[in-house]
């Protein structure tokens, strides 16, 4: 097999598995990269069968239904030069009605079904022909229409999308307002589905080709009979749309929800069009990226934990204002798919990350490229000597006694519980000397023998053995995260907790089949749960031997009032550590937040009237700044008095 026919294969097998994952909410990798893998194929192999393929739905307990208007995928043009080449194509048909073009939501596809002005049934993209039936979760919705004004039979179709500002003050630890609305809408209780609203664009009559006249018909119909549509204007000519597209692109963070470019139709309804899979009267003329084109020159790997991250070292290059000179690379696969190699030109992508990633390979045209050599992936781990594991998305060793990954786990265990006098370089000498390569064996320690480490006097070593002996009552989800599980933090535990493994026992007795159904997890996640769970189970029973720290009984719905309330925290608290006050705050069902971002509820600092950066911040935003004792006074209200244990934080 030659190298484009091997790129070819790879290239498909990559686009249906991140297609597989985008449609059931859990994409892997960005929409921009996705693309690229999409265009490359595409050059190389234009009547490939990826491309009239949709991804399917795999949710279970949700009927299947088949779609009136199939909900295919839409051919894209990335700048003016495609685009212009299919409006001149399109210009050419004898019925050509002129540009019609709307914004492009960037949400989760729903077509709503009515038998004789009626609801009869909410179906999700599924395979683009058969998808799941969600109606009782849509009819929460807002936007959704339960009963027309005039009687109608056919189908409605429409994106289901979070606002900003929903996602900002309830969901700020989803991923983004796309997965947030996917994994609402999935939800087998319905919960949350209420903050979700539908936009419809699309409307098709059953078995009456002829009940609209044009597509600006079809928006007038849906905007009368009380539907939410998306922003649409009339166009006459190509260039009046590619600077409608720079003034939507330049204007679009000030949007209430996401969007990612235009679509453009010809206004004439064409219905046998619509029911093609791939419908060729109309095209996503999507927004341009902050790119750059650079030379690799180099690729190293970053460690963290047991994991081998490949980092590319390209030429300095400026984008978004700064100049550029590190990218990731995400994991071997992509390296794979892309057909890297030392001395590629490749596109840089900036989108807000402090490292820019390495979207794909530049246009051949970009730049001129000298001699290539092949990437050398690291084949043995440098701590301990093992042969590392290559999983595709994932270079790792699998030694669960590699000093790097022992080591790492401690760092993750002090951090988690902001165990701050043990600092890094106390740690270092406790570890080299053999003393302390298990969590557990921090309880062991006594102030005595730290003494007689560098730089500890008694005093010194009292203090840090104190702190070590606080008792802590943790939640399960934060006590997992603690044992630094590969890929396994506590938002991923939060998942699991609220899907009912709310005890150590559950999680013990839990299946990875079970937990890989739970939204957002997936089956690799799944199993590394699992596995991690028995491999450290005589670790977590030397954790709560010890009488130190223990795990929250689970609370119920009604003792979680503070469920979307988020908390940032600045300087220090006098009367309980900070780390304390956290814990109860996600005990309570409340998030804590690193840093002032829009959404947050309460800045909490004991200088409400300090110039500081976060103080300023929160005041620009409007976000509350609140003392120690009004947080007290907040969280004593929001439990219920319960005698505590000698020497426990709450």
């Amino acid at each position: 097999m030659g190298q484009s026919a091997e790129r070819i294969k790879a290239l498909e097998k990559l686009i249906i598995k991140y297609q597989r994952s985008y449609y059931n909410g859990e994409a892997e990798i960005s929409d921009v990269e996705f693309d690229l893998l999409w265009d490359e194929l595409k050059s190389l192999d234009p009547k490939n069968p990826v491309f009239t393929k949709v991804g399917t739905d795999s949710t279970d307990g949700f009927p299947k239904v088949k779609h009136l208007i199939p909900m295919g995928s839409q051919e894209k043009a990335a700048n003016p030069e495609e685009f212009g080449v299919w409006a001149e194509k399109l210009r050419k048909n004898a019925d050509f009605g002129g540009f019609l073009v709307q914004y492009k939501l960037d949400g989760v596809s729903l077509e709503l079904q009515y038998e004789k002005g009626t609801l009869a049934k909410a179906v999700t993209r599924g395979n683009g022909t058969i998808g799941d039936e969600i109606s009782a979760n849509a009819r929460l919705m807002q936007g959704v229409v339960a009963v027309l004004k005039k009687s109608f039979s056919g189908g409605v179709r429409g994106e289901v999308i979070m606002t900003h500002d929903v996602w900002q003050k309830k969901y700020p630890d989803m991923a983004n307002c796309r997965n947030a609305a996917n994994g609402l809408m999935r939800r087998k209780d319905g919960k949350g589905c209420e903050n979700l609203t539908l936009i419809t664009y699309d409307v098709s009559a059953i078995d009456d080709d002829s009940f609209f006249d044009n597509e600006s018909e079809k928006l007038c119909w849906l905007k009368n009979n009380g539907f939410k549509v998306t922003e649409s204007k009339e166009f006459p000519d190509v260039s009046s749309i590619i600077a409608y597209r720079e003034e939507v692109a330049a204007q679009r963070e000030k949007l209430p929800f996401d969007i990612d470019g235009l679509v453009v139709k010809d206004k004439t309804t064409d219905p046998a069009d619509l029911r093609r899979a791939r419908p060729e009267r109309q095209i996503a003329f999507k927004f341009e990226l902050m790119t750059a084109f650079s030379i690799l020159r180099e690729v190293e790997w970053s460690e963290s934990g047991a994991t081998y991250t490949p980092i590319g070292i390209v030429d300095p290059v400026r984008l978004a204002g700064t100049t550029v000179q590190r990218a990731n690379l995400n994991n071997p696969d992509m390296i794979r798919a892309m057909g890297l190699q030392i001395g590629s030109a490749v596109s840089v992508v900036k989108r807000g990350e402090i490292i820019p990633k390495i979207e794909g390979l530049a246009p051949p045209e970009a730049l001129e490229t000298g001699k290539l050599s092949k990437i050398e992936f690291p084949v043995v781990c440098r701590s301990c000597g093992t042969a590392l594991q290559d999983e595709g998305t994932r270079l790792f060793c699998p030694n669960a006694d590699c000093p790097k990954r022992l080591h790492h786990r401690l760092e993750k265990w002090i951090s988690v519980l902001d165990i701050r006098e043990l600092g890094e370089k106390l740690l270092l000498q406790l570890f080299d000397s053999n003393r302390v390569r298990n969590i557990s064996d921090l309880y062991t320690l006594t102030a005595e023998e730290l003494s007689g480490y560098e730089r500890m006097g008694e005093a010194s070593a009292a203090k840090v053995i104190r702190h070590i002996r606080t008792k802590r009552k943790l939640p399960l989800q934060v006590f997992m995260a603690g044992l630094d599980l590969e890929g396994v933090g506590e938002l991923i535990m939060e998942r699991v907790v609220s899907a009912g493994y709310n005890t150590l026992d559950k999680l013990n007795a839990a299946e990875e089949q079970e937990l890989s159904k739970i939204w957002g997890i997936g089956e690799i996640t799944a199993k590394t749960i699992v596995s991690g769970i028995a491999e450290f189970a005589a670790e977590i029973s030397n954790i709560l031997d010890a009488g130190i720290v223990s795990i929250a009984e689970p609370r119920n719905e009604e003792e979680q009032p503070l469920q979307g309330v988020s908390f940032c925290f600045t300087g220090e608290l006098k009367t309980i550590k900070r780390s304390a006050a956290e814990e109860m705050v996600k005990a309570l069902g409340g998030s804590v937040k690193s840093s002032v971002i829009k959404g947050l509820s309460y800045l909490v600092t004991n200088d409400t009237e300090s110039g500081s950066a976060k103080n300023k911040k929160a005041s620009e935003m409007g976000v509350s700044i609140i003392n120690e004792k009004t947080l007290l006074d907040l969280l004593k209200d929001s439990v219920k008095p319960e005698k505590p244990q000698q020497g426990e934080l709450f």
